[in-house]
């Protein structure tokens, strides 16, 4: 990672208000390229809706978000165009059900970039053979596991060539013995040179991958730092009942 490199996403003040609740509270968080920023806190603290926010999929209420120095919220940005920039995986596969894996990965190469189904599908396959289910290409969703759908839906990603990858609780959707391999196939990512920003209660991964933790509660960033600290030695006492209830 350069140092003084320009942030990949920069969000300032940003609020997200539900009629009488305000969900995100002046939210300001910088990811650098390269960087695995891990968002922890308890349910209903805002973190699905920050990363809702990122690509408009929630519009935000008041603040700024930049991808890769575009102003996302301008009225002149193609919301359509910076969503290709900013990858996104769900905990529900969401997937088409009667089309092969690689077919739900060359759908929006072909349909949304134009591109002729033969680099299409080459691309896919790419994709594919990253998250380790090249020799699933033809096989239907129907006919893989939980963790076999969710690396397709990472595949499907990263087949648009992102700037930066959103994953909002990714694994929650999982059996615990296919947790793994879609952990995995988020390590070689970031292995990779992949800026992402992750929301999950996979502390352990966390721990061993995040070069940030940033700790929400109640809509606001508490604490935020290295794991070492945010695990071992939080600072706010918000942050310490949550990892000390986690480790109950």
């Amino acid at each position: 990672m350069t140092t003084g490199a320009l942030p990949i996403l920069e969000i300032r003040g940003l609020r997200k208000r539900f009629h009488d609740v305000e969900v995100l509270r002046g939210i300001d968080l910088v990811v650098l390229p390269q960087q695995l920023v891990f968002v922890i806190g308890p349910s209903g603290s805002g973190k699905s809706t920050l990363l809702r926010c990122c690509n408009r999929l929630e519009e935000p209420s008041a603040g700024s978000i930049r991808v890769a120095g575009v102003d996302v919220m301008a009225r002149s940005t193609d919301i359509n165009a910076m969503r290709r920039q900013i990858g996104m995986v769900f905990q529900s596969f969401n997937l088409y059900p009667h089309m092969t894996a690689l077919r739900n990965v060359t759908l929006a190469l072909a349909k949304v970039l134009g591109k002729p189904r033969t680099e299409a599908e080459r691309i896919g396959m790419a994709a594919l053979d990253r998250v380790g289910l090249a020799d699933k290409a033809r096989s239907y969703p129907g006919e893989l596991s939980g963790g076999q759908q969710q690396r397709v839906a990472i595949a499907r990603a990263l087949a648009l060539e992102p700037k930066v990858m959103l994953f909002d609780e990714p694994t929650s959707a999982l059996d615990p013995e296919l947790v793994g391999s879609v952990l995995n196939v988020m390590r070689e990512l970031k292995r990779g040179g992949m800026t992402m920003l992750v929301v999950s209660h996979e502390m352990r991964f966390a721990r061993d991958a995040a070069d940030r933790v940033i700790f929400m509660d109640h809509g606001i960033i508490v604490e935020e730092g290295p794991p070492q600290q945010i695990f071992s030695a939080p600072s706010e006492v918000r942050t310490r009942a949550f990892i000390a209830e986690l480790a109950r």
